[in-house]
């Protein structure tokens, strides 16, 4: 049933393709364990052992700051129609950011998203499958459209205001040097 590799095979990146969706897990040493959902068309399979995917702007930032500490990560994914099957890639990832030299020509493999605040870049050290057949079955409709609207609504600077206010750090403390990485000063309250 379940097997491991070293690195993405054709066939798996012919599955990843095909996926509307994948889960992100990280954590430090002490923090809370966070899984987050991706979707967007986010991901890209640069090799047998290296992805990437691109970050927007959300309601947390916990990923970048577990990253930054512990950079273990796990991507899975789940066949939710067709063949069943559970894709996992285990590795270390880096956080790029939009102020990183990196940038622009990872941003480049994307369709320009709004909101976008980061690119994971992942080292892939092991790739297991498992048999996935107690998935149930979900009929794919359409992506959502209610957060690249709401990214376009606020401009770049109303995104900025937001990193400030909701994106510095994550529900455990932790900082995730949203502002500095993108050389973006937070503003002085006056009293």
């Amino acid at each position: 049933m379940g097997q491991q590799f070293l690195e993405i095979s054709d066939k798996h990146q012919e599955f990843i393709a095909h996926q509307k969706i994948f889960f992100v897990g990280t954590a430090t040493a002490d923090s809370r364990i966070n899984v987050s959902p991706k979707g967007m068309d986010s991901l890209r399979v640069l090799g047998g052992n290296r992805v990437i995917w691109l970050n927007v702007t959300g309601s947390g930032n916990e990923t970048a700051a577990h990253v930054q500490i512990s950079p273990r990560m796990t991507i899975m994914f789940a066949a939710f129609e067709g063949k069943p099957m559970i894709l996992r890639l285990y590795g270390t990832a880096k956080v790029v950011h939009p102020g990183d030299t990196e940038w622009g020509a990872l941003f480049s493999l994307f369709d320009p998203v709004p909101g976008a605040r980061q690119i994971f870049d992942m080292s892939v050290e092991l790739v297991q499958s498992s048999c996935g057949m107690s998935i149930p079955f979900f009929d794919y409709r359409s992506e959502r459209t209610e957060l690249t609207e709401w990214a376009e609504k606020k401009g770049e600077a109303g995104i900025q205001e937001y990193w400030i206010k909701k994106n510095q750090t994550t529900i455990d403390g932790i900082a995730t040097h949203i502002l500095s990485k993108n050389g973006i000063t937070e503003p002085a309250v006056s009293e």
